[in-house]
C-alpha cells in the first residue's frame, strides 16, 4: 500500500537500484524505488549478458574484483538457474598479442581465484574439440574456460519482484524532480504528483548519477566517467552453446556469444561519451565489431549482416585512467552524511550487484540505526527454485505439450518455477487466451502487466521476452493495443 514516509528512497531501476531495494526490503526497511522509465531500460539491459569474473581485469591487477565476481558467479548460478547458466568460452590463440605462457598463467590465476566454485577449470583447446574448432580459421592453439550467461533485464526484474514481495514499492515511470534535507529526513517531490519523505536517499541513477546531485542540492567532488559499450547481432556464426573470446590488435577482447537460438551477439566496444543519451551505436563501432571476428571465423561478416544492435553507457568512477578500457569496473559507494544520508553508487556490473547491495546497506545502516544482516547470500530469486533446470524444463514440456519446444523453453527460462503459478488454470492452448503473435498470449501479457510492471510493447518485446527480432509489425501493434485497452 502506497504511503508518503519511507526509510529508504532509491532513485534508479537498474540492476544496482533493484538489488539494493531487495536487500533493504528483506532487511525490514520500508523502501520506495523510483525509475523514470522502465526497469532495466538503459545500461542494465545493454550488457554482454555475462556473469563473469572478468578475465581481462587481471591485466589491470584488479584481483579483489575478480575474486569477488567469481564468488558471486557461484551464488547467482544457484539462485537463478532459469536466468543464468554456465557457458564454455573458447579463447583461440591465433592472432594473439599476448604470449601463450602469459594467457595460460592468467587462466591459472583465474582458476585459483575461483577456488571453491563448481564450474570446470580452464584447459587447453584439444584436437578432439571439433565443435569448438569448426567455425575457426585456425586455432591450432587455444584455451577453454568457463563463465556464465545471464538474461540481464530479467535478473534486474527478479530483484525488483523479490523487493516488492518483501514490501518495497516499485514506482516505474516516476522521476525524482527534486529533494532537500529537512531536519532528520529528506523531502522529495516526484513526477507522479506525490511528495514523500525518507530517512535516506540512494542515488543509483546509473549514467545519470552525476545529474542527481543537482536535484538533491548536494555538491560533490567525485566524477563519473561515461563509457559506451555496443554490441551487434548477426545470423548465427556457428553451432553450439559455447562462446568465443577474441583478442584484438588494440589490446581489447571481443566476445561472440550465442543469442536467441538463431543469432550471434558480438561485443563490446569502449567509447568515451559525454552524455548518457549518447547510447547509440555508430558506423565505426559496427565496422570495428565486424572486423573483430574476421581473422578468427571462416564466415566473414560485414555491416550488411547486422540485424540488431544494442548500446549502453557504463557509469564508471573516474579514477584518472587515460584509456577507457583501463578504467576500473569496481564500484565506489560514496556516503554524504552531512544530515540525512545520501549514498551514491558509481560503477558496478551485473555480476557484483548483489554484493554491492550488501555493501550499500552496511554503509548506510549506522545512520539508520539498523544492523545490515546480509539477507540475500543464499536466497533464490523468484522462480529460481527449479531444482535441476533440465529436469524442470522436461516437466514443463510434459505438462504443457501444446506450447511447443521453443515457446516452453523461452517461458521456462524467463519465469522459472513461477511458470506453474502463471499456467495453473491452463489445460489447453485455448486457455492461454488470444494470440498476439511471436508466441505471446493474453495469459503471459497479463502476467507481465500485473506482476512485472510492463506498460507497452517495448517493455514486453525488448526486455521481458526478447521477442522483438521475431515479432512483426502486426504483433507490435497488437501488443500496444492490449496495453491501451487493458486497465
Amino acid at each position: 500500500m502506497a504511503t508518503d514516509r519511507y526509510d529508504l528512497l532509491i532513485v534508479g531501476g537498474g540492476i544496482n537500484g533493484c538489488a539494493i531495494a531487495r536487500e533493504a526490503a528483506l532487511t525490514g526497511l520500508s523502501v520506495l524505488l523510483v525509475e523514470r522509465d522502465d526497469l532495466a531500460q538503459h545500461t542494465s539491459s545493454a550488457s554482454s549478458k555475462l556473469i563473469h569474473g572478468g578475465l581481462r581485469y587481471l591485466e589491470y591487477r584488479e584481483f579483489g574484483l575478480v575474486r569477488e565476481a567469481l564468488q558471486e558467479r557461484e551464488r547467482l548460478i544457484r539462485a537463478a538457474p532459469h536466468l543464468i547458466h554456465p557457458m564454455a568460452f573458447v579463447l583461440p590463440h591465433e592472432n594473439a598479442l599476448r604470449p601463450w605462457w602469459l594467457v595460460r598463467a592468467g587462466l591459472y590465476l583465474y582458476d585459483a581465484l575461483a577456488a571453491g566454485t563448481t564450474l570446470p577449470r580452464s584447459r587447453r583447446l584439444r584436437a578432439k574439440d571439433a565443435a569448438y574448432r569448426a567455425p575457426l580459421t585456425g586455432a591450432a592453439k587455444g584455451f577453454v574456460y568457463y563463465d556464465a550467461f545471464v538474461d540481464d533485464a530479467r535478473l534486474t526484474l527478479a530483484n525488483a519482484i523479490d523487493a516488492a514481495e518483501a514490501g518495497a514499492e516499485i514506482a516505474t515511470r516516476t522521476a525524482l524532480l527534486a529533494a532537500r534535507r529537512k531536519d532528520d529526513h529528506w523531502r522529495a517531490t516526484l513526477s507522479d504528483g506525490r511528495t514523500v519523505t525518507a530517512r535516506a536517499v540512494v542515488n543509483a541513477a546509473g549514467p545519470w548519477v552525476g545529474d542527481l546531485f543537482a536535484k538533491v542540492g548536494v555538491a560533490t567532488t567525485s566524477h563519473v566517467r561515461l563509457v559506451k559499450g555496443s554490441h551487434i547481432v548477426v545470423p548465427r556464426l556457428y553451432d553450439g552453446d559455447h562462446a568465443y573470446i577474441l583478442q584484438q590488435a588494440d589490446g581489447r577482447v571481443v566476445f561472440a556469444i550465442p543469442w536467441l537460438r538463431d543469432f550471434t551477439a558480438i561485443g563490446t566496444t569502449d567509447i568515451p561519451v559525454d552524455r548518457p543519451e549518447d547510447a547509440r551505436i555508430d558506423a565505426e563501432e559496427i565496422a570495428y565489431l565486424c572486423e573483430a571476428v574476421t581473422p578468427y571465423f571462416d564466415r566473414h561478416i560485414t555491416p550488411a549482416d547486422v540485424v540488431d544492435s544494442w548500446s549502453g553507457v557504463r557509469p564508471l568512477y573516474d579514477d584518472g585512467a587515460s584509456d577507457a578500457k583501463a578504467v576500473t569496473r569496481d564500484y565506489i559507494l560514496e556516503l554524504d552524511d552531512a544530515g540525512p544520508p545520501l549514498l551514491s553508487v558509481f560503477g558496478g556490473k551485473i555480476t557484483t550487484a548483489r554484493h554491492l547491495a550488501e555493501d550499500a546497506l552496511a554503509k548506510i545502516a549506522p545512520a539508520l540505526g539498523i544492523d545490515a544482516r546480509r539477507v540475500t547470500r543464499d536466497r533464490p530469486f523468484p522462480g529460481g527454485d527449479t531444482g535441476d533446470f533440465a529436469t524442470f524444463l522436461a516437466a514443463v514440456r510434459h505438462r504443457f505439450p501444446f506450447l511447443g519446444d521453443q515457446r516452453s523453453a523461452r517461458m521456462a527460462h524467463a519465469y522459472g518455477a513461477r511458470l506453474w503459478e502463471m499456467l495453473a488454470e491452463v489445460r489447453a492452448i485455448a486457455d492461454m487466451g488470444p494470440e498476439f503473435g511471436a508466441g505471446l498470449t493474453a495469459v503471459e501479457l497479463g502476467w507481465m502487466r500485473t506482476r512485472e510492471w510492463a506498460r507497452n510493447a517495448a517493455d514486453v518485446l525488448d526486455r521481458r521476452s526478447k521477442l522483438r527480432l521475431t515479432a512483426d509489425a502486426a504483433t507490435v501493434a497488437a501488443v500496444e493495443a492490449y496495453f491501451r485497452e487493458t486497465p
